[in-house]
């Protein structure tokens, strides 16, 4: 009897180690968050970050998880240079004051092993408002050139520019604004 509940124990405890929390790394060159808006009825435009950082953890056995993204919002790329120069300009990013806009989890949701949202807190231009993004993909597996474990996921959602004071020519200048994350991640 003793036998069994030792070996109860120490299944028990390498069952537990095998299921702690691993943090992933967010890749910068292969990480782009992308908005898009509605331009006075004429066109969707669609712009993006260069410069993104952060970490994800995440425990698939426990279904529970983190992210912590930063951006640079100074890295905004709308294709124009003098469009980047207004995005930042104090109407929009007020990027003078604002360089970093922050997403941080506060739920991780799971269908079996893959994340299929994540709620938290989105940080533009000091106002910070509640945001759901829905998880499109998600995949973790070993990075085949890397060769380490790596994971990745698309998300989406939807956010009013008005709410972080920025809706300037709003409704002429689309208030909605679709964000869509790509996300690449390497384990710490």
């Amino acid at each position: 009897m003793r036998r069994i509940a030792i070996l109860t124990l120490g299944t028990a405890i390498s069952t537990a180690a095998l299921a702690a929390p691993e943090t992933y790394i967010i890749d910068g060159s292969h990480t782009f968050p992308r908005f898009s808006y509605n331009h006075m009825g004429y066109s969707t435009q669609m712009s993006r970050f260069d410069k993104t950082s952060g970490k994800i953890v995440i425990d698939p056995e426990a279904k529970t998880g983190s992210v912590s993204i930063s951006i640079d919002t100074t890295s905004v790329d709308t294709g124009s240079t003098v469009f980047n120069e207004h995005i930042q300009g104090a109407d929009f990013l007020d990027t003078a004051k604002y360089p970093t806009a922050t997403f941080v989890s506060t739920k991780v949701e799971f269908n079996g092993d893959k994340v299929t949202s994540v709620e938290g807190l989105l940080t533009l231009k000091g106002v910070s408002k509640p945001v759901s993004l829905n998880v499109t993909s998600f995949q973790c597996m070993l990075h085949p050139m890397l060769m380490k474990s790596a994971c990745g996921a698309n998300a989406t959602a939807m956010v009013k520019r008005s709410d972080f004071n920025m809706g300037k020519y709003a409704p002429l200048v689309g208030d909605d604004v679709s964000l869509t994350i790509s996300v690449e991640a390497t384990k710490e």
